[in-house]
């Protein structure tokens, strides 16, 4: 696949972002960002996990969020600006537990269709140790439609109403 001359990696900077966010909140950072594939990393605590006999292990609902995460990533390099997009199915295996530490998601684009981008995303931890992998179909909307990303949240700071479903 050919790079796309017009990327855009300011509609998805870090620095951009403000108020409450998902990686505000958990502490993301992109680490990579090309055209079709996104590298997330997160620092995962303690606090996001349960103790067991052989230590903490994080909680799966964390995992599967840092791998959305980079698997949105990707999808959003392949869109353009009037474009936005809806996960309309996410499915996760987790090979090993994971553990506290950073982990690095890698999300890339395996195919890209006129309305349908599907994705798959691998999680590492700081050894190269595979600890899930994750497959996800994003549907792809009107900017200005349904998706609501653009529009300007309500007065009391909840989404576009044609975002609430």
């Amino acid at each position: 696949m050919a790079p796309d001359p017009n990327p855009r990696p300011n509609s998805f900077d870090d620095t951009q972002r403000g108020g409450t966010h998902i990686w505000t909140t958990l502490g993301y950072r992109r680490e990579a960002w090309s055209h079709g594939s996104t590298t997330i990393a997160w620092d995962a605590t303690a606090d996001y996990g349960f103790p067991t006999a052989t230590g903490t292990v994080i909680q799966g609902g964390l995992v599967t969020a840092l791998l959305d995460a980079a698997m949105g990533g990707a999808c959003w390099s392949v869109l353009d600006d009037t474009q936005a997009f809806l996960t309309a199915d996410l499915r996760v295996e987790f090979l090993r537990s994971t553990r506290v530490g950073t982990v690095r998601a890698t999300g890339t684009v395996v195919r890209r269709t006129r309305r349908v981008v599907f994705c798959e995303a691998q999680l590492f931890d700081d050894e190269g140790v595979l600890l899930a992998v994750s497959r996800c179909t994003q549907v792809v909307l009107p900017a200005d439609g349904a998706a609501g990303r653009y529009a300007e949240p309500s007065a009391d700071g909840a989404p576009p109403q044609d975002a609430r479903g």
